[in-house]
């Protein structure tokens, strides 16, 4: 998968250079190529921004630099056309079954909005869609590029050392936030791990991890539960083991 990522600040993706990420360009599951913006800028001054019209207070991204750059990648991919992502506060909330979806595309080119915004225009004529992290605002798309570049790379076949940990992640299932997790030592504090994990009855840990993962959710994302339907096998457990309510 290749990802090209025109930004004013090319230098804050280097830290991609480690963790899943940088495993993910050392194994060539993930090409990572960083345009800077302004290389294309409409004057000596580097300048590729401007007033808004209306007199808003901010600065906007010229169309032209940012066509310029967008030319510049296509060309270089030819005559394979990127998907065009814009980092944008405007854009529906990132999700982990957009991520799977994004994680199926051979080529994706992130644009990161800056200042107020980016002229309409070019977004009209070339982006095709806008994402969002979540309902905040950063100073720029570099940071929310990151978290959709680090996202998209552990799904990338043969990244991970076991697959099935990016399988029982939180909103792997829709809906569903993931379970608790414990490791050495069995006590700490004074506090055990749930025996049901030292059975090793695979289908009590099962069932476990499932209601605990219904629990958390109730607790920590409600609306979840509301925007998911509740399973069969899920209607079944919570029969049979009512969540214990909390106060």
């Amino acid at each position: 998968m290749r990802i090209d990522i025109i930004t004013l600040f090319p230098e804050m993706f280097e830290m991609l250079e480690t963790s899943i990420p940088g495993r993910a360009q050392k194994s060539g599951s993930l090409s990572l190529h960083r345009h800077q913006l302004r290389d294309h800028a409409i004057n000596k001054h580097g300048q590729v921004d401007d007033s808004p019209y209306g007199g808003e207070a901010g600065m906007v991204l010229r169309p032209e630099p940012l066509k310029a750059a967008y030319d510049k990648v296509c060309g270089e991919l030819a005559p394979v056309k990127p998907r065009v992502l814009l980092m944008s506060a405007q854009g529906p909330v990132l999700t982990q079954k957009r991520l799977q979806e994004l994680a199926e595309i051979g080529n994706i080119l992130i644009i990161c909005g800056h200042y107020k915004g980016v002229d309409q225009r070019f977004c009209d004529a070339y982006v095709d869609e806008e994402v969002s992290i979540g309902d905040y605002v950063v100073s720029g798309g570099e940071l929310p590029a990151m978290v959709l570049i680090d996202a998209v790379a552990r799904l990338l076949p043969g990244v991970l050392g076991d697959s099935e940990s990016a399988e029982t992640d939180s909103f792997y299932r829709p809906g569903r936030l993931g379970w608790p997790v414990y490791t050495r030592p069995q006590e700490f504090e004074g506090r055990s791990i749930p025996e049901v994990l030292l059975s090793g009855h695979h289908e009590n840990i099962r069932i476990w991890r499932l209601l605990e993962s219904l629990r958390l959710t109730r607790r920590n994302r409600p609306e979840l539960l509301e925007k998911e339907e509740i399973t069969q096998e899920e209607l079944e457990l919570l029969r049979r083991f009512p969540l214990e309510s909390e106060g």
